[in-house]
């Protein structure tokens, strides 16, 4: 069982129950916005009763109300690959061993591509990569409801020229792609298990595949979930992406038309295009 969002043929994007790629709707929960009002107890409940079948596509998974955001330097690799790239390698290290995790804002609903679509690299750097993620889904009541596959599209020139165009580096337009769908919470497997595997597919090459596990995180996700809410308020829940255990190294960079492909054991593959975004759009 999976938790899907659909674009319907009324132009409305349906939250949905999905089994053996049949979609059903659950009373009362029309939107992502609303299941996220729910306790885990009682979406769990409503998962298995009230259902109606609905057509649709499937559409990233994320809704007008809901933020995405981002933790970092979360893995070992990720602290090593930021070293590697920035003129001033010592703040990673620091953030590695803090106490305190480096959260940002990464994207909203109209930025996030979902599986099979578009994601873009910036014209304006010369370098871009992408961070293969697992994202969590918390509903306003501070639960961990779901899981889903993040990537976390990241402009390594501009991020390593200096920390603090971060935001220029992270959030642009098909800078996250968000997907495929979102794993209940109570199916995941225990993270040690939760094998994370990315690859770029250039033509009939792979110039870049590697692995890691969601066991490999240096966060605990309670960690991450309580330094998330401090001073915030997330009334229509939250998702968070956790951060990268694979990055590709300083040789390896994104085209326009590379292909990435992203699996989690027990969440499921996010396959994007990439396509170059220019200064203006149309």
């Amino acid at each position: 069982m999976k938790f899907s969002v659909l674009h319907t043929a009324h132009a409305q994007y349906r939250f949905a129950v999905t089994v053996d790629g049949q979609h059903r709707t659950i009373d009362g929960v029309p939107t992502l916005t609303e299941a996220l009002q729910l306790s885990l107890a009682e979406l769990k409940d409503a998962s298995t009763q009230g259902l109606h079948q609905i057509q649709g596509e499937l559409a990233p998974p994320i809704s007008p109300e809901v933020e995405l955001w981002g933790a970092g330097v979360t893995y070992l690799r990720s602290r090593d690959a930021r070293k590697e790239e920035s003129g001033v390698p010592d703040v990673y290290q620091l953030v590695y061993e803090a106490d305190r995790p480096e959260i940002f804002f990464k994207s909203t609903g109209v930025r996030t591509r979902g599986a099979d679509d578009a994601i873009g690299i910036r014209y304006d750097s010369e370098a871009s990569v992408p961070e293969p993620e697992v994202a969590i889904y918390i509903n306003k009541h501070r639960e961990i409801i779901g899981y889903a596959i993040c990537n976390d599209v990241t402009a390594r020139t501009i991020e390593g020229e200096n920390p603090l165009y971060l935001s220029q580096a992270k959030i642009y337009i098909g800078s996250t792609s968000l997907g495929p769908d979102i794993t209940p919470a109570w199916l995941v497997p225990p993270a040690k298990e939760m094998a994370i595997k990315a690859k770029i597919v250039r033509g009939k090459t792979t110039p870049w595949e590697a692995e890691t596990s969601f066991g490999m995180l240096n966060r605990t996700l309670e960690d991450l979930v309580d330094y998330l809410f401090r001073c915030q308020d997330f009334p229509y829940g939250v998702i968070l992406s956790t951060g990268t255990g694979i990055v590709p190294p300083l040789d390896v960079s994104l085209l326009a038309g590379d292909i990435v492909e992203i699996s989690v054991a027990g969440v499921g593959t996010l396959s994007n295009i990439v396509e170059v975004i220019p200064e203006k759009r149309k």
